[in-house]
């Protein structure tokens, strides 16, 4: 029964992640890009000024609602998470350097799409009865479009309330404990017979922490993601930086890799390890799209909470969200591996593809204990804030489907979850639940298209109100 599920599901993935579905996310990119007048370009500096450069601002949230920095900050650290390691690494190794330049690409025309995706979840938010802004794009799809439309809302909701539970929770809390168990071997071999316990361990206090957080509601999600979003990107950031400038003499020819390699792979690694164009740019827009999440729908969710009344300048987060998650840390992960040569040998070659990769570029620098060391700290702070994250976007699935009264016991399973996902090997659930994350863009994305028209309209009178002004 398991290998039939596991067949059905990977003909199902191969679709779902494949040219078919990505070239459907980066084309509604492209699409929302020119009908905006280019709005992730042409704006740019006005979206970092008022995104980045009010992170220190004070601003209050009033009943049922977080700050405009708290609503990306959660966005962020259910975006920022494994797939900034262990996907990218993989990226390179199966498609190549030139799978970099791809993810560039998919992540240059996704920055329009969580930029529509963010200004539709405020536009067609709602209170529900305890209070609080609820949206994203059951929402918008039921608001928007009308309740004609309302099954496409469910269906969306259906597959995000299940993929939360593996994308967001068993991918995030395995990696956890993996990682845990990494340096626990590493300052001590015979920690090696404990793996069980360690994993056990680590379960039961992230699923403890986890809980009290997420049964605290929206708004200490917020709090606690605000904190823990810039320490973990600034952590991570700084030291991958520091490995970088140290091959310092490798950066320009590797960035010729990569512009070389996404346009002749061979030429780079080799002509008969299969990786060709088509292999490069799936890989590298895959990647790219399941780390920034930019049309799969789930960013959103949290936005719609925030306290900002206008969905374009919210909606300027939504830029700011891809160029960090994919330009900035996918980038600098890229190229610590690839300057210090972490991936050499291994091209094509989809087993050596693992954190383990990573430890190596960043042990060529600070060595193998604190190599091993720092991403596990990496590791634990993103996929930690990876499960919050998704604890509310699988929250407010169930909600609109059920309901506010079934939001306790699903909060509670998830919780469960989280502790059984850290010791079972559960690589099935896993793979079904990437499916699932996957599948969730086609609803998602039928109701971009169809609101785009809503989406160009707000933008161009909102900024010639500003150019007026």
């Amino acid at each position: 029964m398991e290998e039939t599920i596991a067949r059905i599901n990977g003909v199902v993935n191969d679709f779902v992640w494949g040219p078919v579905m990505l070239i459907l996310l980066v084309g509604t990119g492209l699409y929302l890009t020119f009908g905006t007048g280019f709005v992730q370009f042409r704006k740019f500096g006005y979206a970092m000024k008022n995104t980045i450069g009010k992170i220190f601002s004070k601003t209050e949230a009033g009943e049922g609602e977080i700050t405009p920095f708290q609503a990306v900050s959660t966005a962020l650290a259910a975006t920022v998470g494994t797939g900034n390691i262990v996907g990218v690494t993989t990226a390179i190794v199966m498609g190549g350097p030139g799978a970099v330049f791809w993810m560039w690409i998919a992540a240059l025309a996704g920055m329009c799409t969580k930029y529509a995706e963010v200004l539709l979840a405020i536009k067609y938010r709602e209170r529900n009865d305890k209070g609080d802004w609820v949206g994203g794009p059951m929402y918008y799809i039921k608001n928007g479009l009308g309740k004609n439309f309302k099954w496409l809302g469910a269906i969306f909701s259906i597959l995000g309330a299940l993929a939360a539970f593996g994308i967001g929770n068993i991918a995030q809390i395995n990696s956890i404990a993996t990682s845990v168990n990494q340096v626990a071997v590493a300052f001590n071999p015979a920690a090696a017979d404990s793996a069980k316990t360690i994993a056990l361990i680590t379960g039961i206090v992230i699923a403890i922490f986890v809980a009290i957080v997420i049964i605290g509601g929206v708004k200490r999600i917020g709090q606690v993601t605000e904190k823990l979003v810039p320490l973990m990107a600034a952590l991570y950031i700084l030291c991958a930086i520091i490995v970088v400038v140290a091959h310092a003499d490798r950066i320009i020819p590797v960035f010729g890799m990569i512009f070389k390699g996404a346009f002749n792979p061979a030429a780079i690694v080799g002509g008969g390890l299969g990786i060709t164009i088509r292999v490069a740019m799936t890989k590298g827009v895959a990647r790219g799209v399941f780390s920034n999440e930019a049309g799969l729908g789930s960013a959103p969710i949290a936005h719609a909470a925030s306290s900002e009344r206008n969905p374009v300048k919210q909606g300027v987060y939504g830029i700011f969200e891809v160029f960090m998650d994919t330009i900035v840390i996918c980038t600098l992960t890229a190229l610590v591996v690839l300057c210090s040569g972490a991936a050499d040998g291994q091209w094509g070659v989809k087993a050596a593809a693992s954190a383990s990769t990573t430890i190596a570029g960043f042990a060529s620098v600070f060595g193998a204990k604190f190599g091993s060391t720092f991403l596990a700290v990496g590791l634990l702070l993103f996929a930690t804030s990876t499960i919050l994250g998704w604890a509310l976007y699988g929250s407010r699935c169930i909600e609109y489907l059920f309901g506010t009264k079934a939001l306790l016991p699903y909060q509670l399973l998830f919780v469960v979850v989280v502790v059984i996902g850290a010791t079972a090997d559960l690589k099935l659930v896993w793979d079904v639940s990437d499916t699932l994350n996957g599948l969730m863009a086609f609803p998602n994305l039928i109701g971009l298209l169809l609101l785009s028209p809503v989406v160009i309209k707000t933008t161009k009178e909102f900024f010639s109100k500003k150019e007026e002004a």
